[in-house]
């Protein structure tokens, strides 16, 4: 009678096991589809202020002297390449956003379970590790996209029209691995950036809600996504610099040739100043804060209607 009910208890979870899995993957499409969504629709909220991040970045390149404000650089974009200036670009950001915010977010979770299943825990360290691993993967995967979407915003020739033929042109000209131009600094900063966000993000809630009344809900999400949006900004800045200095550097005949981000990192610190690593800083700020509050709202509400466990 034992053995049976041995037995008995070994079926249940065997079959419970199955269950689970069966769940897992009958919800995957909503798991990776909800973060995918809620980042493209924060970033076609925030995209203006990713063009002018980029122009700010791109300022006096190669070259010491006074930088433009980010007020002063939108009103001569305005003025010298109209309001449809500020959406150069926005194609292939909603591509990257849907496929980049999709698995950056996505792999997050799975990620951190794996960490509590190969060590019984999830501390601080662990997530800082599932966020970096998640945002370096997704990277590595769509930086074309991110490649396409910094080269539109900085040619304002180049309309909405024109991404596909812009990457035939990239590629007959500068080779398909012209693509993944950038894509060491844009792993270090997705890294830095998903494991700087998600991370805080994470604790910031869970301390939260065992040092205050809140819980989980609207206010509860925009405090610990603007807390996240601030230490992301801190850390990802200068490494997003980087980044977009050597996507672009087939663009402007100042900059000259950057073997790799350690090079950039140095001549941009020589040339222009250190402070030059933070160019565009407050613009990054601008786009980050709001768009890590609007990505974690939506996404928190878009998983709840999914039927999914919060972050």
């Amino acid at each position: 009678m034992g053995a049976d009910r041995s037995l008995s208890g070994a079926g249940k979870v065997k079959f419970d096991e199955k269950q689970k899995w069966s769940t897992s993957t009958s919800h995957i499409v909503y798991h990776f589809g909800t973060s995918g969504l809620a980042v493209a629709m924060a970033t076609a909220i925030t995209h203006p202020l990713d063009v002018l991040k980029v122009r700010l970045q791109m300022q006096l390149a190669g070259q010491r002297g006074p930088l433009t404000g980010m007020g002063q650089l939108f009103v001569q974009l305005l003025k010298n390449e109209g309001p449809k200036s500020l959406y150069l670009g926005l194609t292939p950001a909603l591509m990257r956003s849907v496929l980049y915010g999709g698995l950056r977010l996505g792999l997050y979770e799975p990620s951190k379970n794996a960490c509590d299943w190969a060590f019984g825990s999830t501390n601080i360290l662990l997530k800082i590790a599932s966020g970096a691993f998640a945002g370096a993967t997704a990277t590595a995967l769509t930086n074309p996209t991110e490649v396409l979407k910094v080269r539109l915003q900085m040619n304002s020739t180049l309309r909405q029209g024109r991404p596909i033929a812009e990457m035939r042109r990239l590629i007959s000209e500068e080779g398909i691995t012209a693509l993944w131009k950038g894509v060491g600094p844009a792993m270090a900063r997705a890294a830095a950036l998903s494991a700087s966000q998600l991370a805080t993000y994470d604790e910031s809630k869970r301390i939260l809600m065992m040092q205050t009344p809140l819980e989980e809900g609207f206010h509860l999400h925009l405090i610990s996504s603007t807390v996240a949006g601030i230490v992301s900004t801190f850390i990802t800045a200068p490494v997003d610099m980087i980044k977009t200095r050597l996507m672009l550097q087939q663009e402007s005949v100042k900059i000259g040739s950057y073997k790799n981000g350690f090079h950039c990192a140095y001549q941009v610190a020589r040339t222009e100043g250190p402070r030059a690593l933070y160019k565009g800083g407050f613009a990054v700020f601008a786009r980050l804060g709001p768009q890590s509050a609007i990505t974690f709202i939506l996404c928190e509400n878009l998983r709840k209607l999914a039927g999914l466990d919060a972050i």
